[in-house]
């Protein structure tokens, strides 16, 4: 019976011929088949995959080399370009389009001989933090179905979560994918903004956007960073820099870090109790692993939010403008319009009601009477959180917080409430604003019976101090 926990313990069995890679793909789509009311994929490449895994086993057993990711089995998320598959970000607008060419960190999988299983269900255009603004359907959280997984990755991190694929990637915006880690109990990964291209990423905020990865453990993790990270010539922000091994990074034991983190996230009354316990005296042991751990005086926590949602939304006004059901993707079968209305009538049919909130969002705060008035100052605040973090960093390595202010909730208990749906974010879009890596790390269970994570954040391209910290933590 083919059993999965590791990437090396898989493709370790590979080596010594007690699976096979067909063996692991079919074991997958049973388990997709069996877990359908979940709704994590929006497709599944069912025969594609199965001919890849026999093709891998030829090459494998004819003693030929194998790549990095030889035979992993990855989903990912539906806003990625896989060339010659559909990529609907799901939405309406979108449906039934097919990608012309491979997203960069696709083509870097396959390069290292993954298997792409099938694409991951979102929230429309990576827009949401529950998964319930998908065109296909809200995702399940497969530790209780009636709860939301996160989002807007929600169905890449069920994919991992219950068993239907080893790793999968996800794109993260302002927490899109350690929020869904967070509620479904399993590691998030958002690196650097630009350590990964975005070549191939459908387009949200451009400025925050960065692919992401989830997994189960971290050496999991640590090998797929390492593989699609690194420069593209189809991405002028992608940084050039040479790409450190993280998997055998991780294997040592971290230095001796000094450790921040923010007393006003902690102390702040939108936080569960609960949490804010748990993490707290987490914290506090901390020096027992031989790190310095200190308070951080931050106090611009509750300007995160706003500036986030005036940023991305004016991004997401201008990004998605392109959607205009002439050149591509769904069109309003109304006749006799004129071009005006033909646009509106695509649009409206088109999108859906948080995506069209955005829009107008974002619309509104550049339009000529209200620029300065909120696109301005929240480039402002921006700035200045670029300056604060600048100075938590000359002081401290790493900088710990809440992943999330709650443990999921309930399949649509905000849907009518964008306003305390969108303060859900309050912990995780600050590394979107700042651009730094940060990682949900699964160590907590509540006592409602649900998972809740620890997110890490360090400086710009200290990933690997990330990983070694996490791997620590997991292995107490």
């Amino acid at each position: 019976m083919f059993s999965f926990h590791s990437i090396q313990q898989y493709q370790n069995n590979l080596l010594n011929g007690t699976t096979t890679c067909v063996e692991a793909v079919e074991f997958f789509l049973h388990r997709i088949d069996a877990c359908k009311q979940l709704n994590a994929f929006t497709e599944v490449f069912s025969q594609e995959a199965l001919q890849k895994a026999a093709a891998l086993d030829q090459r494998r057993l004819a003693g030929k080399p194998t790549g990095k990711l030889h035979g992993v089995i990855v989903g990912i998320k539906d806003v990625i370009c896989y060339k010659g598959h559909k990529v609907t970000a799901a939405s309406h607008i979108l449906q039934g389009f097919t990608a012309t060419y491979n997203a960069t960190a696709v083509q870097k999988l396959l390069d290292e001989e993954a298997i792409i299983l099938g694409a991951c269900n979102c929230d429309e255009f990576a827009m949401g933090s529950s998964n319930e603004n998908s065109y296909y359907g809200n995702t399940r959280n497969a530790l209780n179905e009636d709860l939301v997984p996160g989002g807007s990755s929600g169905g890449s991190a069920v994919a991992v979560q219950a068993g239907l694929c080893m790793v999968s990637l996800g794109s993260d915006t302002g927490g899109s994918v350690r929020q869904p880690a967070d509620f479904c109990g399993i590691v998030g990964l958002k690196p650097t903004y630009g350590s990964i291209s975005r070549h191939g990423l459908i387009a949200y905020g451009s400025s925050f956007d960065q692919i992401g990865i989830f997994s189960k453990n971290i050496p999991d993790a640590a090998l797929v960073l390492q593989v699609i990270s690194g420069k593209d010539d189809f991405d002028s922000t992608v940084a050039t820099a040479s790409v450190p091994d993280y998997v055998n990074g991780i294997r040592e034991t971290p230095t001796k870090l000094r450790i921040g983190y923010f007393e006003d996230a902690l102390n702040h009354p939108g936080l569960d109790k609960e949490i804010s316990a748990s993490i707290s005296g987490f914290i506090s042991n901390l020096s027992s692993l031989g790190h310095q751990v200190a308070p951080v005086n931050f106090g611009l926590i509750d300007y995160i939010v706003p500036a986030y949602y005036v940023l991305t939304t004016a991004e997401a006004s201008s990004n998605l403008s392109r959607y205009d059901g002439v050149r591509f993707g769904y069109r309003s079968s109304k006749e006799g319009l004129d071009l005006t209305d033909f646009y509106k009538k695509s649009r409206s049919e088109g999108f859906g009601r948080e995506v069209k909130r955005r829009i107008l969002l974002g619309t509104f705060v550049l339009s000529a009477g209200y620029f300065d008035a909120y696109y301005t100052q929240a480039q402002k605040v921006r700035k200045k959180l670029l300056d604060k973090t600048r100075e938590i960093f000359n002081d401290f390595d790493v900088i710990l917080l809440p992943t999330v202010p709650s443990t999921a909730f309930k399949i649509g208990e905000k849907m009518d409430d964008p306003i305390a749906m969108y303060l859900a974010d309050i912990y995780t879009v600050y590394a979107n604003l700042v651009g730094i890596p940060a990682i949900s790390i699964p160590l907590f269970k509540h006592s409602n019976g649900m998972p809740f994570g620890l997110q890490a954040m360090t400086n710009q391209f200290s990933e690997l101090y990330l990983l070694q910290l996490a791997h620590q933590l997991l292995a107490q």
